[in-house]
């Protein structure tokens, strides 16, 4: 395996979270990094810490938030004028929404819907014509387990995971001609700031299974990594969630409603 195997890698919500493990496990296999976040102190601590440690990788951060339209295009502007062509994307930013539909704060909503949905897709578009230029290329779309499932208090947040899964799997097919791998991510419960900012009041665990079925941020990275290089579609990271994957996608639909209207609620 080559030291080098990427020449550029974005990631998009890179100042913490999975998008900050990423940047670290990627910084050693990579030429360049480009950072993209809306915190941009973060960014800087994070890019200083990696330079620590791997002093031959270039780092780019980027201070931008994808959702404004004016910062998105300035955030896709900024990557051209500095000669950057990516050959790995990770859409990792995304934010989440826990409670029930009717009382959630519709900024929030459309806020997660344009971020998880929108500005992925935007920012794939815009970047796929540089990776087809040089025929190859990869891209780590993270998604969730919950886009297999329909989640009470989780609606719309299950409902945008469902789109990003569905969206990758259509485009590596597109993309296999091209050379260019697409994998969709879809990690279960995580310890990273997604959940403090997913909740409206206090926090309150309610995940089926407890701290069981947490995955470690270096763990969902690690095995990300590796089935992006096997070119594999879809990854489950971690034994108990891939296990609950497949026999939540074995279910009749039927029995899957019942499940699912069984779960821990969030009422308002």
């Amino acid at each position: 395996m080559p030291s080098k195997l990427y020449k550029c890698a974005l990631i998009t919500g890179a100042s913490s979270g999975l998008g900050a493990e990423f940047a670290r496990q990627l910084a050693p296999v990579s030429e360049a990094l480009v950072l993209v976040a809306r915190r941009g102190e973060l960014l800087e601590a994070l890019s200083a810490e990696i330079k620590k440690d791997v002093s031959d990788v270039k780092i780019h951060s980027l201070q931008s938030d994808l959702v404004d339209d004016n910062q998105l295009r300035d955030f896709l502007e900024a990557v051209h004028l500095l000669g950057l062509d990516p050959d790995l994307l990770i859409n990792n930013a995304g934010i989440g929404d826990y409670g029930d539909f009717v009382s959630s704060d519709w900024q929030k909503v459309e806020t997660m819907m344009r971020l998880n949905m929108e500005v992925l897709t935007h920012v794939t578009h815009a970047l796929l014509p540089g990776m087809i230029n040089q025929r190859g290329g990869s891209i780590v779309n993270v998604s969730s387990l919950a886009s297999i499932l329909p989640i009470p208090d989780f609606a719309v947040y299950a409902a945008t995971k469902a789109y990003v899964t569905s969206f990758s799997e259509a485009l590596r097919i597109e993309m296999i001609e091209h050379g260019i791998k697409v994998l969709a991510l879809c990690p279960g419960p995580v310890h990273t700031g997604f959940g403090k900012v997913a909740q409206r009041h206090e926090p309150n665990n309610v995940t089926p299974g407890g701290e069981s079925v947490y995955v470690d941020a270096k763990q969902v990275v690690e095995e990300a990594i590796v089935s992006l290089q096997k070119g594999k579609a879809r990854h489950y990271p971690g034994r108990k969630i891939a296990f609950m994957a497949a026999l939540m996608s074995s279910l009749p639909v039927w029995l899957l409603r019942k499940v699912m209207s069984r779960r821990p609620r969030r009422r308002s």
